[in-house]
């Protein structure tokens, strides 16, 4: 049934819907009292960020001769707010629409979904932990907080030595029963353990959990760790069963990032994704100096989940993908 036609049938259910417009005005309240910018960032897109593990949409922009120019959806809207921040805007957010392809079938993705991200300067990844912890409590979402490296949380739940899986992942991973070739990537292995191992244990009752120090490779736009390089000063945070948001120390470094761009875009080649060219302006942009900062991608639509209670992310949308598209 169509979720306006449910709404029609049983009036009550609008009060749950209506829990997102109270999330999103907490949010923008938060950051009106910290003083932050709210920037509106471009949804249509000449080039995505350069990361692998991403399916984007990919479009066509016709000029008024009618000449097709490639175009995208926006996956983040990362890359303008750092523009702006190099160009001296200073802290802010933004709240948009943003699309990643091939995320159906799923209870906690939709292709179409809403994302915030803020930039604090002169910030660390540390800072934006404690500050993701004091915005969950103003918009009302009360927990109890953990904080787990990735090398531990594979230790306690998958009981595999990290420093010993960097180089022996696969005889690691062969061991434990899991699938591989001799094109299974290390980020392969790394991922069917975390997914089936180590995933399911954070965030879960009331209890809040940032998991923290990424390994660098999965980490394309943040800084990487002082004193171990192998990790990056990368988190997510995960509640109620729900991987909630990632964020970085930002890399500031153009020629750092650009090695990592054109890696990354060798490996959306090989996987056999839509292959588009990297934004060469942002590197532009690094080159005249990204301040210190850091930054955090947070999943609204899984806030308004949390809020409202509910566990199939199409319970909170007028219109999930599922529904428009009539997918089974």
């Amino acid at each position: 049934m169509s979720t306006w036609r449910n709404l029609h049938d049983h009036p009550e259910l609008w009060q749950r819907y209506f829990v997102r417009e109270k999330v999103i005005r907490a949010i923008r309240s938060y950051f009106e009292k910290e003083k932050f910018h709210e920037i509106e960032t471009p949804i249509l897109i000449a080039r995505p960020p350069a990361e692998s593990y991403l399916d984007v949409f990919e479009t066509k922009l016709l000029d008024r001769k009618r000449h097709a120019i490639p175009a995208y959806l926006s996956t983040s809207p990362e890359v303008p707010l750092k523009k702006l921040m190099v160009a001296g805007l200073g802290n802010c957010f933004a709240i948009t629409k943003s699309f990643r392809n091939m995320e159906t079938h799923s209870r906690i993705h939709n292709p179409e979904f809403t994302i915030l991200e803020w930039y604090r300067v002169g910030a660390d990844y540390t800072d934006i932990m404690k500050e993701c912890g004091r915005l969950f409590t103003y918009i009302g979402l009360q927990y109890q907080w953990e904080r787990i490296t990735v090398a531990a949380a594979f230790k306690k739940y998958a009981g595999v030595n990290f420093d010993l899986f960097f180089d022996h992942a696969p005889e690691i991973a062969q061991k434990k029963g899991y699938t591989l070739n001799e094109r299974t990537t290390w980020e392969e292995l790394y991922h069917q353990i975390f997914l089936n191992e180590v995933e399911p244990n954070l965030g879960q009752g009331k209890t809040a959990t940032i998991l923290y120090e990424f390994p660098a490779s999965l980490a394309a736009l943040a800084r990487k760790k002082e004193g171990d390089p192998r990790f990056a000063e990368r988190f997510e945070v995960y509640a109620g069963g729900l991987e909630l948001a990632d964020a970085y120390s930002e890399l500031t470094d153009p020629v750092e990032q650009e090695a990592r761009f054109k890696k990354e875009m060798t490996k959306i080649q090989r996987l056999g994704k839509t292959v588009y060219d990297y934004d060469h302006d942002f590197i532009e942009a690094l080159k005249l100096g990204l301040p210190t900062c850091s930054g955090i991608a947070v999943g609204v639509d899984r806030l308004v989940m949390l809020a409202a209670g509910v566990k199939d992310i199409a319970d909170i949308l007028f219109f999930p993908a599922a529904e428009e598209f009539d997918i089974i």
